[in-house]
């Protein structure tokens, strides 16, 4: 029998409970319907919710979540399966030191003991907070991206995947990816034929690999440099329009040297990255909204050649902008796009 752990605590998502159990639970049907067959029978699953005190826990939404008993380090366990905070500043979870310090003593304790530690979106900050990912890869949610990297910089942070591992941790990025977590688990304990299977009974896609086509490129202007803020106001005002750095500074009448540095400081980015991170910010809006065509697309971010245009896309967001707006394109859009292929396939 297998044992998953899945540890919890106040301001989790519920999902991200149910969605793990529910995938275990698929595979344990599988696998029975697979022995029914005459196949060998595959190891199955059991799991235990716990909390460090054995209470129920409030999830983010206040709904009241049950626990099956009390995190202990020292009991036996194929795998842990952290759930992640949901918390938009992780500095209030992580201030909670007396919880964070029991977490982080059970997590290497169990560590030492040879169990699998999976955690998914923040749920990696109580890994990194252990010091166990020092040195190995892992992901986060990528809108946690720059915190996560700025307080562990001894973290290979790989952002853009939705999955890693390496010496038996595996690190799923944005929320929904414990979906793919528990799957890889499944995997890992039971098997590629049986992880196939329940990813398909569950529609679960486990050929994303990239949370790059999801990310915001950009923030918005949360800062308080006046003069930065003139500059993007005025690089959204003529984004049709070409640019040169020394024309933006003219305009704003500063050198090209004080207007990179004063960016670089408000923003994080040069000039021109924070330029084409707009660029394909705004180009996205526009697959996403509404049936264009590609070429109308290009123009409207300022790119004239249609080529650079869709290799920096896919460059920024992991997919073609066709792929992208098939994706992400409301219904009416989807459904103009296929009116219109059936249309000329005529």
């Amino acid at each position: 029998m297998i044992t998953i752990r899945i540890w919890v605590y106040d301001g989790i998502l519920a999902s991200g409970v149910a969605g793990p159990i529910d995938v275990l639970s698929a595979a344990n049907y599988l696998n029975g319907k697979l022995a029914a067959r005459g196949a060998k029978p595959l190891p199955m699953f059991a799991w235990r919710v716990e909390s460090l005190d054995g209470q129920p826990v409030t999830a983010a939404s206040g709904q009241s979540i049950p626990v099956d008993g009390k995190i202990d380090p020292r009991k036996r366990a194929d795998a842990i399966l952290l759930t992640a905070p949901f918390f938009s500043n992780m500095d209030e979870f992580i201030g909670r030191r007396e919880q964070m310090n029991a977490l982080s003593s059970a997590l290497r304790r169990q560590r030492k003991a040879g169990a699998v530690l999976a955690a998914y979106c923040t749920g990696n900050y109580l890994l990194a907070e252990a010091g166990l990912l020092d040195g190995r890869v892992a992901t986060t949610h990528w809108a946690n991206a720059a915190d996560f990297a700025r307080r562990y910089p001894r973290v290979e942070l790989r952002a853009r995947e939705i999955l890693t591992w390496q010496d038996g941790i595996v690190s799923g990025g944005s929320v929904t990816s414990y979906l793919n977590l528990a799957v890889r688990l499944v995997e890992m304990f039971a098997g590629d034929k049986l992880a196939a299977m329940t990813a398909k009974s569950l529609l679960i896609d486990m050929n994303r690999t990239s949370q790059a086509s999801y990310a915001k490129l950009l923030d918005d202007h949360g800062h308080v440099d006046s003069l930065v803020a003139r500059a993007q106001q005025r690089m959204e005002a003529t984004l049709q329009e070409g640019f040169r750095l020394s024309e933006l500074a003219a305009w704003l009448a500063v050198s090209e040297r004080t207007l990179n540095r004063r960016f670089k400081q408000a923003v994080g980015l040069a000039p021109l990255t924070y330029l084409q991170n707009l660029r394909i910010e705004v180009a996205k809006q526009l697959l996403e909204s509404r049936p264009i065509g590609l070429e109308i697309v290009s123009q409207r971010v300022g790119y004239g050649d249609i080529s650079t245009f869709r290799e920096l896309f896919k460059r920024k967001t992991g997919l073609s902008p066709s792929e992208y707006q098939m994706r992400f394109a409301r219904a009416s859009v989807a459904d103009n796009n296929r009116h219109s292929s059936t249309q000329l396939s005529r």
